[in-house]
Parts: structure tokens; sequence; C-alpha cells
């Protein structure tokens, strides 16, 4: 092998160790709401994440005092949700406040436009009445979960469907994870969110963990000329999840 071609891979291998090696992101505070009351925004550290240098610097990660973070486009605005349930983080362009989550505002049913949502649904609270139904819909191996939830005939078992939705991509991961995309104007996982369907897809990622279990459910539409950032988006949830923060 000669010089040239040995500095030639010499030079790839480190161009492809600069794009995967740590890179930190700004943490940003959020709000939040609940069933203690408001709650300030936190104060954190930057957050360091595996991701291409070049994405990195077009992200910021979010969270709120209670519940999990996600990386969102910077510049956006958060909001955070905490109950017996579990947690939920809203980032979006428009602005958010509680009244939009917490009171009965005839105007707003939920986004229409971009916006990010990362929920964290606990198995043994009521969260488990979310969670069997996410497990209905995409993760067969946990079915018995379902059908203990089903038993306890606080819901009935039409609330339950087992199967996808109809038009819904889904790319396992794992028998635990599950990557989405719900098309435009289509009802499914994307939708089982605050977002509301419109001209474009949703995607998102739905984990589950714990022995009960829990569920982590990404939805996220962003504008056209960011829909680059969903993967890192993606990735940075299923690694939060698997992995001791």
């Amino acid at each position: 092998m000669n010089r040239l071609v040995l500095l030639a891979i010499v030079l790839m291998l480190q161009a492809a160790n600069a794009q995967t090696a740590p890179v930190s992101v700004p943490f940003v505070g959020c709000i939040s709401d609940g069933q203690q009351g408001p709650t300030p925004a936190p104060k954190g550290n930057s957050k360091l994440v595996n991701i291409p240098s070049n994405i990195a610097k077009r992200l910021a990660y979010y969270q709120a005092e209670m519940g999990p973070g996600v990386l969102a486009p910077r510049g956006w605005t958060c909001f955070g949700t905490v109950g017996s349930n579990g947690g939920s983080i809203f980032v979006s362009p428009q602005q958010l406040t509680s009244a939009m989550f917490f009171s009965d505002h005839k105007n707003w049913k939920g986004f229409t436009g971009p916006a990010i949502q990362l929920s964290d649904m606990v198995g043994d609270t009521s969260g488990r009445f979310s969670v069997a139904q996410t497990i209905a819909r995409v993760f067969p191996a946990h079915r018995r979960f379902v059908r203990k939830v089903i038993k306890e005939d606080y819901q009935p078992a039409k609330n339950f469907p087992f199967g996808p939705y109809p038009r819904d991509k889904l790319t396992y991961r794992s028998k635990e994870i599950v990557e989405y995309e719900t098309p435009p104007e289509t009802r499914g996982l994307g939708t089982d969110s605050w977002l509301l369907k419109n001209a474009s897809p949703i995607r998102g990622v739905a984990v589950l963990s714990g022995a009960d279990p829990d569920c982590l459910h990404l939805s996220t539409r962003l504008p056209p000329d960011q829909n680059d950032l969903i993967s890192a988006i993606v990735q940075q949830v299923e690694f939060d999840a698997t992995h001791d923060n």
C-alpha cells in the first residue's frame, strides 16, 4: 500500500471519528405545571451528545424540572407538564402557556404546525392506560401487560386495539424500541399526542423500559428545512432511554 493511499485512509477515519465524537449543545430549562403547581425552569449544564457537529450546532437540549429531556431546534420555546401518569416536554416555535394544556381553552386543541412532544408514561400509575394503548399498537411481545390492564375493567377493551395503525411505517430496533412515521393527514402513532394531523408527516420513536413497563413516546414534526435534524433527535431519545444519565 503506497503512502498516498494510506494517508487517504487515515484522513477518512479521522473525518468519521470527528463526526461521531461527543459534542456539547446548550441546555435550556423549561417552566412546567401540573399537580404540584407551576415550577420554574431549572438551570443545567450543556449536554454532551454523540451526533455530527454540523447537526449539533443547530440543536439545544430542553428539559423541565421533572420529566424527560429532548433535543430540538435552537431558539424554540418549551413547556413541561407533570402528573400522576408521568411527565411530558413540549417544544415549539410558538409561545407555550399552561392554559393551553390545563384549562378549557376552546381556541387551542393542539399543534397544527411544527412541534416536538416527548412523554414519559409511567406503567405503575394512571399512565398504564396510555402505556397499554401503545403496547397494543406496536409491541406485540408485551401484550400480556395490555391484557392485565383490560382485566382491571376501568376502561373498555375497545380502547386498546391490537395491531399498528394501517398507514404507519414502523422500524423495529428491538422488541422494546420502534421508530415510526405517520404519513400526512393521517391518524397514527404520531397523533397519539398533542400534534394534530396536517400536510406533513410526524416521525418519532416509542421505547419501553422496566418491568411494568414505562413508555417514552416521541412525536416530532419540523419545518421542511429542518427535517435533517429528526434522526439525531430520535437517536438521542433512544440513547437517553437505554443509558444512565
